[in-house]
């Protein structure tokens, strides 16, 4: 089972590495609460695709070790780079969902592009949800902190009810099994009270505005117009104005778990994405092989 020790403070972090060695990078970071296997329905079929799909577990989450510390977002980036760095990984696409669109911008703009082409942002929470000065369309502070009450009290409960929501069910084609509900619901359960509260601290205090336009490489948004987890117009839409060089794809009726419920929509957009990449860094070779 492939581990590699962060370099920012030795905690033991677990790692999917599947596809062919040689084929185009992608490195998937999950949402908050769960592990590599929210990927499955894109991982999968871009690693059977030729692509070479690395999946991180984040501290705290899934297989990765439970540790009480390094739950900010400079920490959490830093264990990203070190992945990257464990794995000598060039050429990347850097693929987050949700808090994990921080994990991955932080990286690039902390750490660089040495090892990074391209990324993509997927429901993400970025810039950031919560109201400030420079950002009053905001959500209100005080929904946060009672949204954190409930939260603590229950998180069981918290995570089933909110699940109609997460997927957009009152749309008929999001229709999730039970089933599959209940295998997620559990997969945010394995993400002890520690890490659960401390990813969740992250995206109280998110912003990432200023660093946005520092994303000097394509970057693609992709986001749901139903989003009740990162509301599209205060992050989807505000990401791609950021960015020099963004596209924006927007999923009509998608919700939070646009992976799932549109998943071979995302999974085709990736693979086009990463594709466009792969093609363009291979057309030097080829010239010089004329």
């Amino acid at each position: 089972m492939p581990y590699y020790e962060s370099p920012v403070d030795g905690t033991r972090l677990h790692y999917t590495d599947h596809g062919p060695a040689t084929g185009p990078v992608v490195v998937f970071v999950a949402s908050a609460y769960v592990g590599h296997e929210m990927w499955e329905y894109q991982a999968l079929p871009l690693a059977e695709a030729g692509f070479r799909c690395v999946a991180l577990d984040r501290r705290g989450h899934g297989r990765s070790d439970d540790v009480w510390s390094g739950f900010d977002l400079d920490t959490l980036a830093g264990d990203l780079n070190g992945l990257l760095d464990h794995l000598d990984l060039r050429g990347v696409t850097l693929v987050g969902h949700s808090v994990g669109t921080a994990e991955v911008i932080r990286c690039v703009t902390r750490h660089g592009t040495a090892r990074v082409d391209r990324v993509a942002l997927v429901a993400g929470v970025s810039p950031g949800v919560v109201r400030s000065a420079e950002f009053p369309e905001g959500i209100d502070p005080a929904d946060i902190r009672a949204d954190e009450e409930l939260f603590r009290r229950d998180r069981a409960a918290y995570y089933t009810r909110l699940a109609d929501d997460f997927f957009a069910v009152q749309f008929p084609e999001n229709e999730v099994s039970p089933a599959y509900v209940r295998y997620l619901v559990d997969l945010c359960l394995s993400a002890g009270p520690r890490a659960a509260t401390g990813i969740r601290a992250v995206v109280a205090e998110l912003d990432v505005a200023g660093e946005l336009p520092g994303l000097e490489l394509p970057v693609l948004v992709v986001h749901g117009t139903h989003d009740t987890s990162a509301p599209l117009a205060l992050t989807g839409e505000r990401a791609a104005r950021l960015v020099p060089d963004g596209t924006l794809k927007v999923y009509e009726h998608a919700g939070h778990g646009l992976f799932a419920t549109h998943a071979a929509r995302l999974t085709a957009d990736l693979r086009e994405f990463v594709g466009a990449g792969a093609a363009r860094s291979a057309e030097p070779a080829r010239a010089g092989a004329r």
